[in-house]
C-alpha cells in the first residue's frame, strides 16, 4: 500500500482512547494522572516510559494536537504551550542565553518585536532585523555570537515572502538554528522544514483553529530542539489546556479543506483590489504583481487568505473604509471563518514608531484583510462598497 498523505495521517492519528473505545478521543480535563503502582511512577519519571504525568506537561490531548501537526510540518517533534506568542517566547527562552544574538526579518508581529527589543535585552539576548528581500544583509548582520534566524514567511501584516531554500542554505552554511513563524502559511500552504528549516511554529489561535474560539501555539521540528523547549516550558509552565488543545487538534482535520477556501476567496479579492483606481500595492502572494511572486509559486502551494493593500488617501481614508464595512468584521484576530479587517498602524503594529511601520511597508493607509469562507462574491460586495462610501 502506498505511503499515505500527511492530511490522511494527520486524520487517522489519534491518542489513545479511554476503555470505552470513543471514535473520537474525549477531552482528559484532569491535572495529574494515576499510577498502577510505585515503579511506573518512577519509571515515568524518570523518562523510561512515555505516559501522561501532568497536564502542565503532559496529557493526552496535547500529545494528540502536537503528533498531528509535527505529521503534517514533516517534523520530528513537537510541543505545545498556551499562546502563540508563548511559542515563540519559549523557543528564544530555550535555546539563547545571555549574549547570544539573534537575525530576524525586520517585518514581524508586533509583539514579537516588543519581545526583540524591550524584553530579551533585559536578558543579555540581543537581535539584528534585516529586509527579507536583501540576502546581502544577511551575512552582513551576522556576529560571532549569533546564534539563531528568525522569519515569519508570509509576514504579517506587509505580506511579503521569505526565500525559505536560500535562507536554509544559508543556516547550514553559518551552523546558525533557523525558525520559521508558519502561522499565515500553515503546513497545508507550506512546509519550512522541508526546506532547511529547524524549527516551525505557529499561533494556534489562527488558521489552526480556524474560527475564533481557543488561544495556543506549537512548535514542532528537530528532536533535540524540541527536547531543549520541552525542558524549559515544563519547568516554567505556558501550559495549553486541554480542552483548547482537544479543539485544535479537530480542528486540523478540516485545515486542508478551510485553507484552499481562504486562498480562493482572497486570490478574487486581490484581483478585484488590483483593478480598482481607488487602491495601492495590493500585496497578495500569487498575484503577479507581487515582488516575490515566482518564490511564492514554489515553495506554496496555496496563497493563503491574508492579503493586505493600501487606501490611496491615507490614513483618514483608511479608517473611514473600516467605518463603513456591513459584514466584515473589526477584531485583532486572524484566519477565522469571518472575513476580517484590521488597520495595523493603530492597532497590531502601533507600539512600534513610524520610522519602524514604515520600515516595513507599514503605511498610514495600509489595511489588512484576513479572507474569510464566506461567499467570495459577498466578500467582494462589501469591502467595495467600503470602498466607494469612504472617498
Amino acid at each position: 500500500m502506498a505511503e499515505q498523505d500527511p492530511q490522511t495521517r494527520s486524520i487517522r492519528l489519534q491518542a489513545e482512547r479511554s476503555p470505552h473505545k470513543e471514535h473520537a478521543v474525549p477531552v482528559f480535563v484532569t491535572s495529574s494522572f494515576v499510577f498502577d503502582d510505585a515503579e511506573e511512577m518512577r519509571a515515568a519519571f524518570a523518562d523510561e516510559i512515555e505516559r501522561p504525568i501532568y497536564s502542565r506537561f503532559s496529557n493526552p490531548n496535547v500529545r494528540e494536537f502536537v503528533d498531528r501537526m509535527c505529521v503534517l510540518e514533516g517534523a520530528e517533534s513537537g510541543f505545545a504551550m498556551a499562546s502563540g506568542m508563548a511559542a515563540v517566547f519559549g523557543t528564544f527562552g530555550a535555546l539563547c542565553s545571555a549574549g547570544d544574538h539573534i537575525v530576524s526579518c525586520r517585518a514581524v508581529f508586533g509583539a514579537t518585536h516588543t519581545l526583540f527589543t524591550k524584553i530579551l535585552p533585559r536578558f543579555g539576548i540581543t537581535h539584528t532585523y534585516v529586509d527579507v528581500d536583501d540576502t546581502d544583509s544577511w551575512a552582513k548582520a551576522l556576529r560571532k555570537n549569533s546564534r539563531l534566524l528568525y522569519v515569519e514567511t508570509p509576514t504579517n501584516p506587509g505580506i511579503d515572502v521569505v526565500d525559505l531554500a536560500w535562507l536554509g542554505e544559508f543556516a547550514r552554511a553559518h551552523e546558525l538554528i533557523l525558525v520559521v513563524d508558519n502561522c499565515l502559511a500553515t503546513p497545508v500552504i507550506s512546509r519550512p522544514i522541508g526546506y532547511g528549516a529547524d524549527l516551525s511554529l505557529h499561533s494556534g489561535t489562527k488558521y489552526i483553529d480556524g474560527q475564533g474560539r481557543v488561544v495556543g501555539g506549537v512548535v514542532v521540528g528537530k528532536r533535540k530542539l524540541i527536547d531543549d523547549i520541552y525542558w524549559f516550558c515544563r519547568n516554567t509552565g505556558p501550559a495549553l489546556s486541554p480542552f483548547n488543545a482537544w479543539l485544535l487538534s479537530r480542528s486540523l482535520e478540516t485545515l486542508e479543506l478551510r485553507m484552499e477556501r481562504h486562498s480562493e476567496n482572497a486570490l478574487e479579492l486581490a484581483r478585484r483590489l488590483e483593478a480598482r483606481a481607488d487602491v495601492e500595492d495590493v500585496m497578495y502572494p500569487l498575484l503577479p504583481s507581487h515582488p516575490r511572486y515566482e518564490i511564492a509559486k514554489q515553495q506554496m502551494r496555496w496563497g493563503g487568505g491574508i492579503l493586505a493593500f493600501k487606501a490611496a488617501g491615507g490614513i483618514e481614508q483608511g479608517r473611514r473604509f473600516l467605518d463603513r464595512l456591513r459584514m466584515c468584521s473589526l477584531t485583532a484576530n486572524l484566519g477565522d471563518t469571518r472575513t476580517i479587517a484590521t488597520h495595523p498602524a493603530s492597532t497590531t503594529h502601533a507600539r512600534m514608531s513610524e520610522e519602524e511601520r514604515l520600515a516595513v511597508g507599514i503605511t498610514p493607509g495600509l489595511v489588512r484583510i484576513s479572507v474569510g469562507l464566506e461567499s467570495a462574491a459577498d466578500i467582494v460586495a462589501d469591502i467595495e462598497q467600503a470602498l466607494d462610501r469612504s472617498k
